[in-house]
């Protein structure tokens, strides 16, 4: 995976009402289509009496598997819009199927394109979002005298200390992306006079809450550093 994504926090499904249609939307993180296909069908199987289950997901790093389906509404006004939403909020590896019961009015293309995308865009609010860090961990053998003064530092830059081990000496476990890697390895030298030793361990995938704030404030710095 690429060292950061986005995805939602949990599955889940949510209900709203337009007109007397009620719209369900349920959506799950998938790792392949044979496990998109296999919820959709699951889906489709627990509302059997449901005019539609239009559904839409996007898969792979780069997002090169996308699907949409209008599942009998009118061409364009529900798998679409459902997979517009996924991409505005930048979701990756999740699927989102919408189920419609049929309330007996007529909404138009337009306010069917509106009730879909709002059936998601209210779903992934109330799931929330995450963000997927691929991160490297680092084991750090230092002297009981160095913790205090590691501790703090690891504390200023945010970095949690995911495990300590107290043996002849104070084995540390952090973990931080490939690319501040070496940035930290030379703060630690520094800090700490050379005085430590350090073991790479294996990639784990932490997840991150995120939010639209934070993505508006990262994208906004990026703006005024150009």
């Amino acid at each position: 995976m690429k060292n950061e994504s986005l995805t939602i926090k949990s599955n889940g499904t949510h209900e709203i009402e337009i007109k007397k249609s009620r719209f369900l939307c349920t959506m799950a993180r998938i790792d392949n289509e044979d496990q998109a296909k296999k919820i959709i069908d699951q889906v489709s199987k627990d509302n059997t009496k449901a005019n539609h289950n239009c559904y839409a997901y996007m898969l792979g790093d780069d997002d090169h598997i996308q699907r949409e389906s209008d599942n009998g509404e009118p061409s364009g006004t529900a798998g679409v819009p459902i997979l517009e939403v996924l991409k505005m909020n930048e979701l990756h590896n999740v699927l989102a199927v919408v189920t419609r019961y049929f309330g007996g009015i007529k909404l138009g293309a337009g306010g069917l394109i509106r009730a879909y995308s709002n059936a998601t865009s209210t779903t992934i609010d109330k799931l929330g979002i995450v963000k997927l860090v691929n991160k490297q961990k680092i084991t750090l053998t230092i002297d009981y005298n160095q913790f205090d003064k590691l501790k703090y530092f690891l504390e200023s830059q945010s970095i949690p200390i995911e495990e300590t081990a107290y043996t002849a000496k104070v084995q540390v476990v952090v973990a931080v992306s490939d690319e501040d890697f070496d940035s930290l390895i030379t703060q630690i030298t520094n800090l700490l006079s050379d005085q430590f030793a350090y073991q790479k361990g294996g990639h784990q995938i932490f997840e991150v809450p995120y939010s639209r704030e934070k993505r508006q404030h990262d994208e906004t710095k990026e703006d005024h550093s150009d």
